[in-house]
């Protein structure tokens, strides 16, 4: 049974409106762009696009002239559980971020405009929040994250996910400074093996879809020795070959390949929307390890991304904290080595549209592949 909508006084949102997904807005958010759409749509995962206005003083970083109003837009992805049901799945958005007090009431207020527009079969919404989290490194458990958010809602009705689709910690470097600065910022083992690599001949090459193999042999292996899901080829086939350009937010796509005399020893995709830089992917061969091959790629990007014009740098996921236990433990300290700032967020909230069916499908949620393993993210 769906709960009953209740009546609400909107005061933060308005004009809640569909648009074309050629018309998402610019943005250095990439799973928020236009590309995205696109490369979920060739992998049979259909969007929707929405403009909404928020009140400038609800806001962060924004400037209020009495209470005007700021044009933003969203990104859905409706992620089919079976036949009959969906999630609606929102990656890195909404973009525009309220202050703390009001994270609960913005939530809650934008989901009750948002069921409107979803299909009748939604169960629930699922924001992967791109916002700061309102913890330090200490996160609370759950039922304490979840009191503090609902904190000021009408139904307390948000709920922390079980767990988070994209990461919610990651690193970024401000490109803004020059190849210097941005050394003398790394760990003195990171500069070391940047130097030993490239001493020792490893090479650098931009590849496109001729390469997908070499990638994908390289992604198994890391799949293997990390024991991490893995996506098929077709998943990177899209994001390579997708194209954007002729919409308002388009990214632009790069399979780099560091190899010494011939053999590829690791390859990663570096993927540009906006003012941003994002290492999307990466992997590395078991062999030759010694030649340090990932430092001279990360670092080859990293300046290839300063010559795109690009004034930031996203190292993407890393675990929140130098805790030996967690399993991306590794991507913590070979990211956190090339300096930059460490960035933390809210992470995954589900809002239940369906109560019934999200009780029962967050039951299942842990034991089965299904919107994690399909490519959502």
């Amino acid at each position: 049974m769906f709960v009953s909508e209740p009546i609400f006084c909107f005061i933060m949102i308005r004009d809640l409106s569909e648009k074309s997904i050629d018309y998402v807005y610019k943005t250095p958010v990439l799973q928020q762009t236009a590309y995205w759409s696109k490369v979920k749509s060739r992998l049979g995962i259909e969007s929707l696009a929405l403009n909404f206005k928020v009140r400038s003083n609800s806001v962060v970083n924004i400037p209020d002239y009495e209470n005007t109003y700021h044009d933003s837009d969203l990104l859905i992805l409706l992620q089919r559980v079976d036949s009959n049901s969906c999630i609606a799945y929102i990656p890195y958005g909404p973009e525009v971020e309220p202050t703390d007090e009001l994270t609960g009431p913005f939530l809650e207020e934008l989901s009750e405009q948002l069921r409107s527009y979803l299909p009748a079969n939604c169960i629930f919404i699922r924001y992967d929040l791109l916002w700061k989290s309102l913890w330090d490194e200490d996160t609370p458990e759950s039922h304490l994250q979840e009191l503090r958010v609902n904190i000021g809602t009408n139904l307390w009705n948000l709920r922390k996910a079980r767990t988070n689709i994209l990461p919610s910690s990651t690193i970024y470097l401000n490109l803004r400074n020059d190849s210097s600065t941005l050394l003398s910022g790394m760990k003195p083992k990171t500069r070391y093996n940047i130097n030993l690599s490239e001493r020792r001949g490893v090479d650098i090459r931009s590849a496109g879809i001729e390469s997908i193999e070499i990638w994908y042999e390289l992604y198994k292996e890391t799949a293997v020795r990390n024991s991490f899901y893995l996506h098929s080829i077709e998943y990177f086939e899209a994001i390579l070959t997708v194209k954007a350009n002729d919409t308002a937010s388009p990214a632009y796509v790069t399979l780099l390949i560091a190899e010494h005399e011939g053999t590829p020893l690791a390859a990663m995709f570096l993927v540009v929307s906006g003012n941003r830089a994002t290492y999307l992917y990466g992997a590395s061969s078991n062999i030759m390890r010694s030649l340090m091959a990932p430092y001279a790629l990360q670092w080859y990007a990293i300046n290839y991304s300063k010559q795109m014009g690009c004034t930031e740098y996203d190292l993407f996921g890393i675990s929140p904290t130098d805790n030996t236990s967690h399993p991306l433990h590794g991507l913590y300290r070979f990211k956190n080595g090339f300096g930059g700032e460490i960035y933390r967020t809210l992470g995954c909230w589900d809002y239940p549209i369906n109560n019934e069916l999200y009780e029962y499908y967050t039951v299942m949620e842990m034991q089965m592949q299904g919107f994690h393993g399909s490519g959502s993210v």
